[in-house]
């Protein structure tokens, strides 16, 4: 009356990639409908935080609107928010930007 655990068990190996295959559609469907998109959101960021330019009107993540009067290297702004009051502010902290001015030509 001894039965070994061996005689329990399945034959084939089919049955171990079957129980996979639903964890693998999650991860897909997790990465076509989470990751992906937020991604492409991250990028769409940076690049409107890299075109920032003196003039520019921002609003920041705090919700402060603001006119940026200067770009500094380090990735900070200085935003006017009312006249002759300056602030600084962390570059990747700008949200949006309401109105852009448009560059100079230098021709």
């Amino acid at each position: 009356m001894l039965i070994s655990p061996a005689y329990a068990q399945d034959a084939g190996g089919a049955g171990a990639l079957t129980s996979f295959i639903p964890l693998i559609l999650i991860f897909a469907i997790m990465y076509f409908l989470l990751i992906r998109p937020q991604q492409k959101k991250l990028k769409e960021h940076k690049a409107m935080v890299e075109a920032i330019r003196r003039g520019d009107q921002i609003v920041t993540q705090g919700g402060v609107i603001g006119k940026v009067t200067k770009v500094k290297e380090d990735g900070e702004l200085e935003v006017e928010i009312a006249d002759g009051v300056k602030v600084r502010v962390v570059q990747s902290t700008v949200a949006s930007v309401l109105s852009k001015t448009e560059p100079a030509n230098n021709g």
